[in-house]
């Protein structure tokens, strides 16, 4: 496991749930919205990388503090050692959620099978044929149809989320990706955070991002928000 950073107390990552997040080591993804670009290369040099004995060593000590562990990114699902990694985590009484991008499907299906997780969020991040902009690379939309599907006949606690970053998306983008989301499973806007976008164009797009979530809100969609305390994906 590639562990690039974590955060030790979120009350907003987990639902029901008091947690400390764990962010994994690269991302296939290069989001130009993402403001977690340090993740995306599988490896840092970074002083906040740990190392799993490590983090083990520091859950064990939180045991009746914490009730969860997150993993996020990064995209957790490039790990190679994310399933027993996961199976820790359940040994020391830990529930476990996924944060994920849902490009690759095997790997949810074999954690779901594996009864590892106890929620699964995963990102629905444009209409399918806005994804590759959104995304920032060419993506295999049958693989993220296939983790929909998935996660929401998995019987697992779960959520889709949009981050609205209006310099890229419409409101018509927005009411088209929703019709992507399975009937009865819940799906959350979540706000753009421009300060640390990876691309530098949006950075210098604040002041239109702000105009555009004011005019977002005066229709409806703005009480929607619940911003993630750690990252926007």
């Amino acid at each position: 496991m590639r562990i690039g950073g974590l955060a030790p107390f979120s009350l907003t990552d987990f639902p029901g749930k008091v947690a400390a997040v764990i962010f994994t080591q690269g991302c296939n993804f290069r989001c130009p919205f993402c403001h977690n670009g340090r993740l995306i290369p599988k490896t840092s040099n970074e002083p906040e990388q740990k190392s799993a004995s490590e983090v083990f060593k520091w859950l064990e000590d939180r045991r009746g503090k914490l009730d969860g562990v997150v993993l996020s990114g990064g995209e957790p699902t490039l790990q190679n050692r994310l399933l027993p990694f996961a199976a820790r985590l359940k040994q020391l009484g830990y529930a476990v959620k996924l944060d994920t991008n849902g490009s690759r499907p095997r790997v949810i299906r074999e954690m779901v099978d594996a009864r590892l997780l106890d929620f699964i969020a995963m990102d629905i991040k444009a209409p399918w044929e806005r994804y590759d902009r959104l995304a920032g690379i060419p993506i295999n939309v049958d693989a993220l149809a296939e983790s929909i599907d998935l996660i929401a006949q998995s019987g697992i606690e779960h959520e889709f989320r949009t981050t609205t970053v209006w310099p890229m998306l419409s409101e018509e983008d927005i009411d088209r990706l929703e019709r992507l989301v399975p009937p009865g499973s819940p799906h959350r806007l979540q706000p753009f955070q421009p300060e640390h976008a990876l691309a530098s164009w949006l950075r210098r797009d604040e002041a239109h991002q702000t105009i555009q979530e004011d005019a977002s809100a005066s229709k409806g969609k703005g009480p929607h928000f619940n911003k993630h305390a750690s990252h926007s994906r």
